[in-house]
């Protein structure tokens, strides 16, 4: 189930041997938490009577938190904000919701699909601790057998360094995975780091969408 619209038609249907490892996204692409995480955001930043407007968080909802707050810093503030308080409030806030986050059903079924068939691997900007409890809140952590993210690597999504890295853990030639994204930053990573991007958004819309 998924708080979103989904189309059958879009993604294009994987056929054995044409690939040997499968990469996810996971907020937006495996699960849907843009609003989740941007009520959060919402909770930390008024500790500290600031707020952000749909309009500023959801075409950066790809971007690592680093990323996302030096744009807020600089367009929006005009001067630096607490951000580890803020990511603090936000942490336990985000955590409190977890039960209301749902699966977005037409790229999760294909991880069900070809689980066992060949490794699977979930690459985030996001924070860790977030993307294990949103994966295990939906059943799905126990699909994946890696889960990489912006600490582990030198620079976070466009960089393509999460994408090579889930591909060496996975001991698998980077040209011969397939990388699902719901963000033009993912899908510049995963071009980068010379793999195929399938751009999910071709099959799933969230509610939250505009455009």
């Amino acid at each position: 189930m998924t708080t979103g619209t989904e189309k059958t038609a879009g993604l294009k249907a994987l056929v054995a041997g044409e690939f040997d490892a499968l990469i996810f996204d996971c907020d937006g692409t495996l699960v849907e938490t843009a609003g989740a995480h941007l009520g959060a955001l919402r909770v930390g930043l008024k500790h500290y009577g600031l707020t952000m407007t749909d309009e500023f968080y959801y075409p950066r909802a790809g971007l690592t938190p680093k990323a996302l707050f030096d744009d807020f810093e600089r367009e929006v503030v005009g001067n630096p904000i607490p951000r580890k308080e803020v990511l603090d409030h936000y942490s336990v806030s985000f955590q409190d919701g977890l039960h209301l986050l749902q699966e977005v059903s037409v790229v999760a079924e294909i991880a069900r699909a070809w689980k066992g068939k060949v490794p699977l691997a979930v690459g985030s900007n996001g924070r860790k601790a977030n993307v294990e409890s949103t994966l295990g809140a939906t059943g799905l952590l126990p699909l994946f057998d890696f889960i990489v993210v912006a600490s582990d690597v030198a620079a976070g999504k466009p960089a393509p360094d999460i994408f090579l890295e889930a591909a060496r853990r996975m001991a698998v030639s980077p040209n011969r995975c397939i990388v699902f994204e719901d963000s033009d930053e993912g899908l510049e990573a995963a071009k980068s780091a010379g793999m195929e991007g399938i751009d999910i958004r071709l099959a799933y819309r969230p509610a939250w969408r505009k455009d």
